[in-house]
């Protein structure tokens, strides 16, 4: 394969899912470990991602206000975002975590919806804050600086004491089988316990990244109420997705 044609399919990965681990992609691109380091270091020089520890990361995931920046799927984005909204009622209680989506969506509220938001997003909070009818409250601890959440033990007993009315998670990889699965170990943590938190789940996905699974399992597909996509509920490519637990929007 053309180091260009591997460059393509890095970025294309790391567009979905966010981050990807090195040896994941030297499984599928069949190429050495060495080869994915040089192909990594050079779309790094050339400010495409950001190298981290074990392979890299969206930097437009990692660092969402910098301008420079371009999302990936953007008006797709917009377009959950703005299908999202229709969940958010006045005095609402609603729990999110971080992502381009999210923060499309919080960009986008009401100024005369009034509600209060918990977010382990430092980068989500800010942006909410912008609404003054909006009380936000940011649940903190360890931040994870390749997602720029906030995760670890003091997160979780935080969530413990609270029950939100609606949960808006992003999603690294959703399948019919699956559910809502992810490579993080300590994100995984957080995203449960976001869950458990929650009387009600929206999970907010791009098509692209359904019927994909990665190494660790958040929760199985019927412990999420609500699927929400750019595409209309009706697309075929959904189809696998209906069924009587699971809201698709």
């Amino acid at each position: 394969m053309r180091k260009e044609d591997r460059h393509k399919l890095i970025m294309r990965e790391i567009n979905l899912h966010n981050k990807v681990l090195s040896t994941d992609l030297s499984v599928l691109l069949n190429i050495s470990d060495d080869t994915v380091r040089r192909d990594l270091k050079e779309l790094a020089e050339t400010g495409k991602l950001l190298k981290v520890h074990g392979g890299a990361a969206s930097k437009s995931f990692v660092a969402p206000f910098n301008l420079q920046n371009e999302v990936y799927a953007l008006n797709e984005k917009k377009k959950i975002a703005e299908k999202t909204l229709k969940l958010i009622k006045n005095d609402m209680v609603v729990l999110t975590e971080g992502g381009t989506t999210i923060l499309e969506l919080a960009k986008m509220i009401p100024e005369n919806l009034k509600a209060t938001f918990f977010t382990i997003s430092p980068q989500v909070a800010i942006t909410l804050s912008d609404h003054s009818n909006l009380e936000v409250i940011t649940i903190g601890g360890k931040l994870n600086k390749n997602a720029n959440l906030h995760v670890g033990a003091s997160v979780i007993n935080q969530l413990v004491d609270i029950k939100v009315d609606l949960c808006l998670l992003g999603a690294n990889a959703f399948s019919a089988e699956d559910g809502l699965t992810d490579l993080d170990w300590d994100i995984v943590q957080v995203k449960k316990a976001l869950i458990r938190a929650s009387k009600k789940t929206a999970v907010l996905s791009i098509s692209e990244k359904l019927n994909s699974t990665q190494k660790i399992r958040i929760c199985s597909p019927n412990q999420i109420n609500y699927l929400i996509t750019e595409l209309p509920p009706e697309s075929a490519l959904l189809a696998g997705y209906r069924n009587e637990t699971l809201s698709l929007l």
